[in-house]
C-alpha cells in the first residue's frame, strides 16, 4: 500500500510540474509576441508628405536698369553750343543690368559673385528699393529688407561716438536703442578709449570695424543683404564679425551676401548667382557657380557662349 501511495503521489507532482511548465511557456510566447508586436510598430515606415516648399521672397522679372552717362567731351562752352544747336548729344545710355532674373525662397542663403563693375551693388540697391529697374520687376517687400553696408553715413569731421548716433540713424535705430547698445558697439569695434577722437583720424581698419559693429548691432532682419561686410579689419577681427554674420543668417533671415571671396560664398551659402557686365551668367548650387566664376579669364562672349556641361546650374545668354 505505501508503495502505490508513492507512486501515486509522484505521478500527481509529474502532472503539476507539466502543467506548470506549460503555463510557463505560454506566458513566456505571450511576452515574445507582444515584444515582437512592438518591435513591428516601430519598424513601420509611415509614408512621408511632400517636403516643404518655402515660398518666394525675391523674385526678379527680367529686370533691366540703365544710366545716362557723357559720351562727348567737349573742350569749350562754345563748342558745347555747337553741339547743342546741331542738336548733337553729349549723354548716352549705359545698361548697368541686362534682363536678370531669378528667385529666392525664405530662408536661403545667396551669394551673389562677378568683378568690379558687374552690376552686383545696382542689383542689391533695386532689391532694397533704393533704386526702381527701368523695365522688368523686383517683387519683394522693401520694409522686411536690411542692406548692411560697411562705410556709408559716416562724417570724417565727427567724432565716433557722434558718428555711432550719426550711422545708426541712417540704419534706423531709435536714439533709445543706440543708448542701449552703444557700450555693446564699442566693445566689438575694440574702439575703447578712440571715441572721443574725429573720425578723420582713424585708420581705414578702425572705421570699418566701426561700420559693421554699428550696422549688426541690432536684430536680424527678415531679408538680410550683406555687401562686402567680410573683409573688415584684420584676421582676428575677419573671424570675429563673420561670427556674428552666422548668428544673424541662423537666426532664419533670408540672406544675399556679396563678397569678392569665393571661399567665403562657398562655405556659408546654399546657391549663388554670378552677374558679368550686367549679364546673369549663371545660377544654381554655389560651390559649381564659384567654380565656374574662378575660371573666368574676363572674356565674356566666349563665356556666354560657353556649354556649361552637365552641371544642374541654369545658364543665361
Amino acid at each position: 500500500m505505501k508503495i502505490l501511495a508513492v507512486i501515486l503521489a509522484l505521478m500527481i507532482l509529474a502532472e503539476v510540474v507539466t502543467l506548470l511548465v506549460y503555463f510557463i511557456k505560454k506566458k513566456r510566447t505571450r511576452k515574445k509576441r507582444r515584444r515582437q508586436t512592438a518591435i513591428n510598430l516601430l519598424k513601420i515606415e509611415y509614408p512621408k508628405g511632400e517636403p516643404e516648399v518655402k515660398p518666394v521672397v525675391i523674385k526678379a522679372e527680367q529686370v533691366c536698369m540703365d544710366f545716362s552717362r557723357a559720351v562727348n567731351e567737349y573742350s569749350s562752352v562754345k563748342e558745347l553750343v555747337i553741339r547743342a544747336v546741331k542738336g548733337q548729344s553729349n549723354k548716352g545710355i549705359y545698361r548697368a543690368l541686362n534682363d536678370i532674373s531669378f528667385e529666392i525662397r525664405k530662408g536661403e542663403v545667396v551669394g551673389i559673385v562677378g568683378t568690379n563693375g558687374a552690376g552686383k551693388s545696382t542689383l542689391l540697391k533695386i532689391v532694397s528699393g533704393a533704386l526702381r529697374p527701368t523695365s522688368g520687376k523686383m517683387l519683394v517687400n522693401k520694409q522686411k529688407v536690411q542692406i548692411l553696408t560697411l562705410g556709408t553715413g559716416f562724417d570724417m569731421e565727427l567724432t565716433g561716438r557722434e558718428n555711432v548716433y550719426l550711422n545708426g540713424a541712417i540704419i534706423g535705430y531709435e536714439k533709445s536703442f543706440i543708448d542701449e547698445h552703444y557700450e555693446q558697439i564699442v566693445e566689438f569695434a575694440e574702439l575703447e578709449g578712440f571715441m572721443g577722437e574725429k573720425v578723420k583720424n582713424y585708420s581705414s581698419g578702425m572705421v570699418s570695424r566701426l561700420g559693421f559693429a554699428i550696422a549688426t548691432a541690432g536684430d536680424a532682419a527678415e531679408i538680410l543683404i550683406l555687401d562686402e561686410v567680410l573683409s573688415v579689419g584684420d584676421r582676428l577681427f575677419q573671424k570675429k564679425s563673420l561670427q556674428r554674420v552666422k548668428e544673424m543668417i541662423h537666426g532664419g533671415s533670408t540672406v544675399i551676401m556679396v563678397s569678392h571671396s569665393t571661399k567665403t560664398i562657398r562655405d556659408n551659402c546654399s546657391k549663388a548667382i554670378w552677374i558679368e557686365k550686367g549679364h546673369l551668367i549663371a545660377q544654381g548650387e554655389a560651390r559649381q557657380v564659384c567654380d565656374l566664376y574662378e575660371k573666368y579669364d574676363g572674356n565674356l562672349e566666349k563665356q556666354m557662349g560657353a556649354q556649361m556641361g552637365e552641371m544642374e546650374i541654369e545658364c543665361v545668354e
